[in-house]
């Protein structure tokens, strides 16, 4: 929770704006000695050319294979000139992958290998969703992955997004692969923290969408019933107080028990 606030200290960080660079370098911060890489590269869109920074950090494992877990960390662009901190869409999940490196960091795994990746230009350029004016940074590295044989060797992408609502019901994405949805609410029934998980279905467009056309296992753990009737979404009133330490734990815990029972697969 001390790194949501943290983000959210920042300020709006819309992409090519100065606090997206200093949400960039507070990640680095936090992974520094750990093995990260940067897919950075140059976006060409109707608002004009975007530096765009991927930061995966790598935590080998004892098993040929790789499981991403994924947030995005950039605020909406067009509420740019707003007091818009994004708060839960991009710095619940940006915090929780910190604190998710905090756990796998020293540690030998017997298991799969694990990668966490910071995505970049996830939010449309306009509004409303607009397709493809989004998704740059992870469409951009699923076709550099494939490109280079790695999404061959992804058993799963994990995706975080709206995970720190303080009311939290995940919803099950029926684009996700239905027996990875399966296996993170076996995850959550095992920690008895099944209440907080697929009470409803919906069908999300969000960044697992380059892998799952791809052939990845892919599954997005969204809550995106952000106050009543989603009022707060991408709107100025995303911000901390909204939002639950006990949420973020939650998925947190439900992510790595996924992991551990994937790596058994």
């Amino acid at each position: 929770m001390q790194y949501v606030k943290e983000i959210a200290a920042l300020g709006p960080r819309p992409l090519g704006s100065a606090n997206h660079r200093k949400v960039e370098n507070y990640i680095h911060a936090h992974l520094k000695g750990d093995s990260v890489e940067d897919d950075a590269f140059t976006v060409d869109t109707t608002e004009g050319k975007f530096p765009v920074h991927n930061i995966i950090a790598k935590y080998p494992g004892t098993r040929d294979g790789i499981i991403v877990i994924a947030s995005h960390y950039d605020t909406n662009y067009p509420l740019r000139d707003t007091a818009y901190i994004g708060a839960n869409d991009g710095g619940s999940s940006s915090a929780l992958l910190l604190e998710i490196a905090n756990q796998l960091r020293g540690k030998k795994r017997d298991g799969y290998s694990v990668w966490l990746l910071w995505d970049d230009a996830e939010e449309s350029m306009r509004l409303p969703w607009f397709d493809p004016e989004a998704l740059y940074g992870v469409r951009h590295l699923a076709q550099k992955w494939q490109d280079d044989g790695t999404i061959k060797k992804i058993k799963a992408f994990l995706l975080e997004d709206m995970i720190g609502d303080a009311d939290l019901h995940v919803d099950r994405d029926q684009n996700s692969a239905p027996w990875l949805e399966d296996l993170i609410y076996q995850s959550a029934t095992r920690l008895g923290y099944q209440s907080h998980f697929f009470a409803r279905t919906l069908a999300m467009a969000d960044d697992h969408e380059p892998f799952v056309q791809r052939g990845v296992p892919s599954a997005d753990l969204i809550d995106f019933d952000y106050g009543y009737n989603n009022v707060f979404w991408h709107t100025t009133q995303d911000t901390v107080d909204k939002l639950s330490p006990k949420s973020l734990e939650i998925v947190g815990t439900v992510t790595l028990e996924t992991v551990r029972m994937l790596d058994k697969k």
